[in-house]
């Protein structure tokens, strides 16, 4: 087994890792691992947008109260200050990489700022419509040319590795991880004085959902699976918008569009939300997700639809290409034509607990972006705060790695070459894709925008079955990037559930019929025991 070593690695090619590569990057030496190419990642789907507060008639104590507001109580302010404050900095930082943002035509020394649900002001920087992809081409094409930085694409990772596992005395240390080169199959490992999680979210739990396929919670699922704690992993934020057809694979109707005065009626053009929050189409996402399903549930409808069609075709093609073109390529003109819309799961609030700089309770780790709960987006996520999280917490991340200087001393424990034992080649590939869709189905149906006790414990019962399953298979077979990313979906689906099970109340994200009313206290919701499973996961034992 090959072992490469370096001072950083990063898992993970979204925002939050390539930042956390580039700021890591001025301190040594960087080994980027990605499962597969650098440009597929949540970051590069995102359309709407990064909130950051840009004009002056706005302010960030007005961003930090509709930050607060939208996440129902479970926000920690002073990480929230922190976070929102960094922004600006970390704005300027992409766009000396080369990531540019849209401007004013008639002032192009200021931002053309867009607004979104949950938000007082304008505030959100933009590239029309995809400025995810804006995102991600600059900051890789700056990656790609950094002469400190690998990038080691289509390789799957396994699990971390921490010297406590290895048998080493004193407090464990994680030192780096395993990984299945999606190609040949080759397994080696990276070892590193620090390793940061950049996984990205957890949607494909669900069998809806506006994320790409690599969305299993691969860097939640290694973290509990080293101990770690998780938190809030019932806060499952679904977007209200992603567009209804038979032949679209989960395409986002960015929230842009209704904060552009797109308002979302049911089949027979009736405005519904406003029965639910007087702020309507403009409501944080939660409130607007659970108004479509009760309006579906109670019409029977399979979908509702997104009206914008009062705007000029002009400013819809100019502010939403993206949107425009793909949906005219389903036959819909949304300068003309209401578009169906359905709710997905979109993001995953909760997380490995982790500091806003990236911190973790094992020495070595650091998780920044959508795989870390800080405390910045509580029960539910303001939007466009999600690719702001990343790049400030990769910055701040990078300054405490920096500061502690533990990556100046070389790791010299060894990693053990993986042991495969007696798995052989797998004859059964079609139990994955089974296991795959009963995961996700199950969860669709049992642990989706609203909740109950017996749905949950349902859920639970199956997933727990089905994770010994997967567990029996993981250890008979050679491992393959299907059967990891199964595995992983599977521990993300049971921490979900639990997780719900313990909030017996509605708060934010979380809804369910049984706690329809508030506790008096906010608390986070906390899985501190590591799975069954976890030391069966490590070849060396």
């Amino acid at each position: 087994m090959q072992t490469f070593d370096s001072d950083f690695l990063v898992i993970g090619s979204g925002i939050a890792g390539l930042m956390s590569a580039h700021y890591l990057s001025e301190h040594g030496s960087v080994i980027l691992v990605t499962k597969r190419g650098a440009d597929v990642s949540n970051t590069n789907w995102a359309q709407g947008g990064i909130s950051c507060v840009m004009d002056e008639t706005d302010s960030l104590d007005a961003h930090v109260a509709d930050t607060l507001s939208a996440g129902g109580g479970l926000c920690r302010e002073d990480v929230v200050r922190a976070i929102l404050a960094g922004g600006a900095e970390g704005i300027h930082d992409m766009e000396a990489l080369g990531v540019r943002f849209a401007r004013l035509p008639e002032n192009p020394a200021s931002y053309d700022l867009g607004r979104e649900g949950g938000h007082t002001h304008r505030r959100v920087l933009h590239a029309g419509d995809i400025t995810g992809n804006e995102i991600v081409r600059g900051l890789l094409n700056s990656i790609r040319a950094n002469p400190r930085v690998r990038i080691i694409e289509d390789a799957m990772a396994i699990d971390l590795v921490n010297t406590g596992w290895l048998g080493q005395p004193g407090q464990s240390r994680c030192i780096g991880a395993y990984f299945l080169g999606r190609g040949d199959g080759a397994i080696f490992a990276v070892r590193a004085a620090t390793t940061v999680l950049a996984t990205g979210g957890a949607g494909k739990v669900y069998l809806y959902t506006s994320n790409p396929d690599s969305a299993t919670g691969d860097g939640i699922a290694m973290a509990w699976r080293a101990g770690l704690p998780i938190h809030n992993m019932e806060m499952v934020q679904f977007h209200p918008t992603v567009l209804y057809s038979p032949e679209a694979k989960t395409f986002l109707i960015s929230e842009a569009v209704r904060g552009e005065g797109g308002v979302l009626i049911n089949s027979h053009g009736e405005r519904f939300v406003e029965k639910f929050d007087e702020r309507g189409s403009l409501a944080p996402r939660d409130i607007v997700a659970r108004a479509i399903d009760h309006e579906m549930k109670t019409r029977g409808d399979k979908h509702v639809f997104l009206d914008i069609t009062h705007k000029p075709r002009e400013f819809l093609e100019k502010r939403f290409p993206n949107i425009f073109a793909t949906c005219l390529e389903h036959g819909i003109d949304m300068s003309k034509d209401p578009i169906p819309v359905v709710p997905a799961a979109h993001y995953c609030c909760g997380g490995v607990e982790a500091g806003v700089d990236g911190s973790t309770r094992l020495p070595g780790l650091m998780v920044v972006g959508e795989a870390s709960c800080t405390g910045l987006h509580g029960a539910n996520r303001l939007a466009s705060n999600s690719l702001l999280e990343g790049l400030v917490c990769a910055r701040l991340m990078s300054r405490r790695v920096a500061a502690d200087g533990i990556w100046r001393t070389p790791i010299r424990q060894p990693i053990p070459d993986w042991q495969y034992g007696n798995a052989v080649a797998s004859d059964e590939e079609v139990v994955v894709e089974h296991n795959w869709n009963e995961v996700r189905t199950c969860m669709w149906d049992y642990v989706g925008i609203v909740r109950t006790d017996k749905r949950l414990e349902r859920a639970l019962r199956r997933i727990v079955n089905l994770r010994k399953e997967i567990r029996e298979y993981y250890l008979r077979y050679l491992v393959t990037a299907d059967m990891l990313e199964l595995r992983n979906i599977a521990a993300c689906a049971e921490l979900i559930v639990r997780s719900a099970m313990q909030r017996r109340e509605s708060r934010g994200l979380h809804f369910t019929l049984d706690y329809p009313g508030l506790l008096p206290r906010a608390t986070d919701t906390i899985i501190l025991d590591p799975p069954g499973d976890a030391k069966a996961t490590i070849p060396a034992l």
